[in-house]
């Protein structure tokens, strides 16, 4: 059976591993769906593998437009920046007062706040929706983040609470406020995302060059993690690929790829951003920088040669050290998680989101690649102060980091004097200890300021601005 013109009820453009696993999801819910891409291939492959009169795939943009019912809404699934706007501008000529084109993919949120007005100027409603849960999430359930008008979102909600994951009871989807919040809301969780990576990842080097453990030993010490208050979709992977054989060489496939990181730009505008609001998220910045640093292949290795110091085996009970670790880490995880949340709060004031970090934190148990369990305790700090400054202010979580930063103290004095890098714990720490100091060095800087720039300062007992010749006798 062939679907009827003017019968689905969302079109999806983009059948890329994402866009096609999505529309199956949404089929699996009941939905009529059509898909439009214009390789043949991947339309003719979407019907085929979803066998259903409710979905039909087409290269024929007219004939995709045709089979959606009135008011439209379309979901584009294509990479970030011109992709967008291409097919933006090839839609708009098919689309009438009243229809909604949804960009799903990781668009930069001042693309998003650039469109929107555009579009509204045609009479096209427009939304900017983060999805996270890769291509397991699209299929079986992601995290949506759907920001832009709240009656555009009332529109397809149904569709998006049916196939978003699903936690307690509650969908993992949530309109999070007018234009661009949707899209500044994934861009924070992939920052978040870059941070807790990096946290991982020099946690894995500690274990092996500083501990000595093998593979086995490393997935079941993550494993042993994933099952207390470390337990996370990316704790769980990490414990996966250390078990994983490569086909090729019957040894661990963690060990045959090549060390250099890549990214998609998202941290970097997590970053970007963060300086542009004045709010500090060093760890984000610091797992941007190091997925840079890892492509420095050549200069590494120039560098080892002249810094030679080997790692020193680090002594002692592996199970003890093994607890203190993951103590650790969970306190440094817990750090990055309140500079993503801050960055949040400070955002919505700025662009009037009117986020509610709490719904934020709900969203994010389930579905998306930083869902882990800590995050409940998130939720709950945030709905008891909606306004809390600061996540590492929470009462509970507070408890938790204080009994614990011990544990992170002791584990960064370890991978130092083993030489093992650890700058994304090293900086963890670092922010907690720079936001539980009451005082600052600050003075000084401010006075180097105003010596070579009459930049001036303020004196603690005294309003107002002062200015020194600081070589006048």
């Amino acid at each position: 059976m062939i679907m009827k013109n003017a019968e689905a009820q969302i079109g999806m453009i983009g059948l890329g591993v994402m866009g096609s696993n999505l529309v199956l999801n949404m089929a699996d819910h009941g939905f009529t769906v059509a898909g439009y891409d214009r390789d043949p291939a991947k339309a003719a492959a979407l019907s085929q593998t979803a066998g259903s009169p409710k979905v039909q795939g087409t290269a024929d943009l007219a004939e995709f437009i045709a089979l959606l019912r009135r008011p439209r809404a379309v979901m584009l699934l294509v990479p970030a920046g011109a992709p967008v706007d291409a097919v933006i501008e090839e839609l708009v000529p098919h689309m009438e007062n009243g229809d909604l084109i949804i960009d799903a993919g990781n668009s930069h949120f001042k693309d998003t706040d650039a469109r929107a007005p555009k579009l509204k100027a045609k009479g096209i409603q427009f939304l900017g929706v983060g999805v996270s849960g890769g291509e397991s999430g699209a299929r079986h359930g992601p995290s949506i983040m759907p920001g832009g008008p709240r009656e555009a979102y009332e529109q397809v909600r149904p569709v998006f609470e049916a196939v978003a994951a699903q936690v307690k009871g509650e969908p993992c989807v949530v309109w999070l406020g007018p234009g661009s919040a949707g899209h500044y809301v994934k861009m924070v969780h992939n920052g978040i995302e870059y941070g807790i990576m990096q946290l991982l990842a020099e946690t894995y080097d500690f274990l092996k060059r500083g501990l000595g453990l093998n593979d086995d030993e490393l997935s079941a010490a993550f494993a042993h993690w994933n099952q207390g208050e470390l337990n996370g979709y990316l704790v769980e992977i990490t414990s996966v690929i250390f078990a994983k054989a490569d086909a090729k060489t019957g040894r661990r496939l963690i060990d045959e790829i090549l060390d250099v990181a890549r990214q998609t730009g998202t941290g970097r505008w997590t970053s970007q951003s963060a300086m542009e609001l004045q709010v500090p998220v060093p760890t984000i910045d610091l797992a941007v920088a190091m997925r840079d640093m890892s492509d420095f292949t050549k200069d590494r290795e120039q560098a080892g040669a002249v810094y030679r110091r080997p790692i020193r085996p680090v002594a002692g009970n592996c199970e003890v050290l093994l607890i203190r670790w993951g103590r650790a880490l969970f306190t440094a995880i817990i750090t990055i998680y309140a500079q993503g949340l801050a960055l949040l709060g400070a955002a919505s004031v700025k662009y009037g989101y009117g986020l509610d970090l709490a719904a934020v934190a709900r969203l994010w148990r389930g579905g998306c690649i930083i869902r882990a369990g800590v995050l409940e305790n998130i939720n709950a700090a945030y709905q008891a102060r909606p306004q809390l400054p600061d996540l590492l202010l929470d009462p509970k979580l507070a408890r938790t980091v204080q009994e614990q930063q011990e544990d992170l103290r002791a584990s960064v004095c370890q991978a130092v004097n083993a030489g093992v890098p650890i700058p994304g714990l090293m900086v963890s720490l670092g922010y907690l200890d720079a936001l539980r100091s009451p005082w600052q060095p600050a003075n000084l800087i401010q006075a180097q300021r105003d010596y070579f720039g009459a930049h001036t300062y303020a004196r603690i007992d005294a309003p107002g601005t002062f200015h020194t010749d600081w070589e006048k006798p």
